[in-house]
């Protein structure tokens, strides 16, 4: 062998990040000159160099090279006892390779990183977070955690509350955040907390420094903020129907019940409320007979003054048409009243009673179909009945318990002083305001002698 080589024996501890040397001696013992490069081989090959990379040796000379070990600071750098290899390989032909072994030691380190995800939580009830702990040393490492809040007025717990991690793994706990009194409603509080991740040291190591991280949990109301004005809106909402009720839809539903009591109804109920109680069909006719020309002599009396369209009716309601003994039957009549926007008022004969005869009025109504403006005045030889705004209603009905009694000879008018036409919903508009008025009550007439 014409070179030969040896490693320096004495012990080589190193640190994952760290650095060591080793030197090397090389001898040529052969008669030229010889040039030898170095191969490192085994686990150490990857971080460790040779400086110089080669020698050129004269007969007899001894050359020096150093190995440089810088093993990496990375979980996958094993721990403990670490072979080396080292080859001397001469360039010559026939020249034997020499190869050096030894071991150097790896000494273990502990290195972690932790995060809080999220930092920030929030909610009603309570905050949860999730901790991760990532080991990158390489050496198992067992990890206490424990957490803390700024103030008591909030409780913490950690699941697990201790964690064992291999080499270049992570483990995850997950930390809830409970507050010690309830939010109902106003401005939310927040909640300051720090958790601690401690390494455990292996026995004869210095403590280890605890890694600190700081989150928050923010405690909502849980009356959510919108549920008062929600409840102002729900309240304005339900005042604005009821007040639609009443002022829209109410009086048009009354509208069209006033509007099914036609007077062709109230006079039928009243043809048979006058009805022969014991069922005598002569009687009956003989005084629906009578009650028919009663009814025309109204009609005569005041159809000179009705418009077209106007009808007084009585049922019985002349004299002849009166039961035995001057007893009250039933009469009514009905007149229709159209007058121009302008101008004088428009007066009609709505009733005139008979001679002989009196008019006990009970029932009034007044229809305003059309939605006319103006006035309305209802009158009988005594002066003024009603005096009524026609803009004021649709329809108005009026009953006395006390009848107003109307003499023999006399008449209930009815006076229009149109001041704006109305307009009927989806109808053509009118040229002129349209008020109708029937009226209902009985009327009696004295007991003849010898009747």
């Amino acid at each position: 062998m014409s070179v030969s080589a040896n490693l320096d024996e004495s012990s080589v501890t190193v640190e994952p990040g760290g650095e060591a040397d080793l030197a090397v001696q090389v001898l040529n013992s052969g008669t030229i000159v010889e040039e030898c490069r170095f191969e490192v081989v085994g686990p150490c090959a990857d971080w460790a160099t040779v400086e110089p990379a080669s020698l050129s040796l004269y007969p007899g000379a001894t050359g020096s090279a150093t190995v440089t070990l810088r093993p990496p600071r990375t979980s996958q750098v094993v721990p403990g006892e670490t072979p080396l290899g080292l080859r001397v390989v001469p360039t010559s032909d026939g020249a034997e390779t020499a190869v050096l072994e030894r071991s150097v030691t790896v000494l273990p380190f502990t290195e972690i990183t932790s995060e809080l995800v999220p930092p920030g939580s929030s909610g009603a009830w309570r905050g949860r977070h999730k901790l991760a702990v990532d080991s990158r040393g390489n050496t198992p490492v067992t990890i206490a955690l424990s957490a803390r809040g700024a103030t008591e007025r909030s409780r913490l717990a950690l699941d697990p509350a201790e964690v064992e991690i291999p080499p270049g793994q992570a483990k995850f706990a997950v930390l809830s955040v409970r507050p010690a009194k309830r939010l109902w409603r106003g401005t939310p509080i927040t909640h300051p907390f720090q958790v601690a991740v401690t390494p455990r040291a292996r026995e004869g190591q210095d403590p280890y420094q605890p890694v600190l991280l700081d989150g928050s949990y923010e405690q909502q109301a849980i009356l959510p903020r919108w549920l008062p004005r929600a409840l102002v809106v729900a309240v304005l909402l339900a005042a604005a129907l009821v007040g639609l009720w009443y002022s829209v839809l109410r009086p048009t539903v009354r509208s069209a019940a006033r509007e099914a009591v036609t007077p062709q109804v109230v006079e039928s109920a009243a043809r048979q409320g006058n009805a022969d109680p014991n069922g005598g069909g002569d009687n009956g006719q003989g005084q629906e007979a009578s009650g028919g020309g009663g009814q025309a002599g109204s009609a005569g009396s005041g159809g000179a003054s009705a418009s077209p369209g106007g009808s007084a009716s009585a049922v019985p309601g002349v004299p002849g048409g009166s039961e035995p003994g001057g007893a009250a039957v039933p009469s009514s009549a009905r007149v229709q009243v159209r007058d121009a926007v302008g101008g004088s008022a428009t007066r009609r004969t709505a009733y005139a009673v008979p001679d002989g005869s009196t008019f006990e009025l009970t029932d009034i109504v007044v229809q305003n179909p059309q939605g006319d403006a103006g006035t309305l005045v209802i009158s009988t030889d005594d002066g003024q009945l009603l005096n009524l705004a026609l803009e004021n209603f649709r329809d108005s009905d009026y009953h006395f318990v006390t009848p107003v009694e109307v003499q023999s000879g006399g008449r209930i008018t009815i006076a229009v002083s149109c001041r704006e036409v109305g307009k009927p919903v989806k109808a053509p508009a009118p040229s002129q305001c349209s008020e109708s008025l029937f009226l209902g009550g009985k009327i009696s007439t004295k007991a003849q002698a010898g009747g």
